[in-house]
């Protein structure tokens, strides 16, 4: 009995962690596992939520153009004209849709050098040079004139007959046929 009890009391050492895995789960229990991953949670929704708050800005080769269409006289909004950009060779690139009765018209663009041109059937078609940066926005404000009236239409020409000389030899002939 004394070899039984000598053999059950003696303690029998762990073998020694071969890996980075033994040695970690070793000295990681469940709640310290549970507590970590806690806190990564937590940081990692502080982090989104601070990305909501303050965006990221990509560089962008766009930007915006707004053409706020007034009339010449009281300022006021001039809705219904239509707004083209185009190239400096005149070629069309785009024709701006107007907002609805705002009398402004707005749209997205390339940066570069463009030609803006305002027309309305009531009113002096106006164009201008603008520049587009990327990212922000070119804010045009265009007041239209009202077209002059038509000039009134001429009277028509009459062409009256020169008189005839007189002492014309036909002066006889004419007078028997009156």
């Amino acid at each position: 009995m004394a070899l039984e009890d000598s053999v059950s009391d003696s303690v029998v050492p762990a073998p020694a962690p071969s890996s980075v895995v033994g040695a970690v789960r070793g000295h990681l229990s469940l709640t310290r596992l549970q507590g970590v991953c806690g806190t990564l949670a937590a940081l990692i929704s502080i982090g989104g939520a601070f990305g909501y708050l303050v965006p990221f800005t990509t560089k962008t080769d766009r930007g915006e153009v707004l053409a706020i269409v007034q009339e010449a006289r009281t300022g006021k909004p001039v809705a219904g004209a239509t707004v083209e950009l185009l190239t400096l060779q005149d070629a069309l690139v785009t024709m701006v849709p107007p907002a609805a009765g705002t009398g402004s018209a707005k749209t997205p663009t390339k940066e570069g050098t463009y030609r803006l041109r305002v027309m309305h059937p009531r009113y002096t078609t106006e164009s201008r040079q603008i520049y587009v940066v990327a990212g922000q926005t070119a804010q045009i404000h265009v007041r239209l004139s009202p077209r002059p009236a038509p000039p009134p239409p001429a009277p028509p020409l009459v062409v009256e007959k020169p008189p005839a000389p007189e002492n014309s030899p036909y002066d006889n002939i004419k007078k028997l046929f009156r």
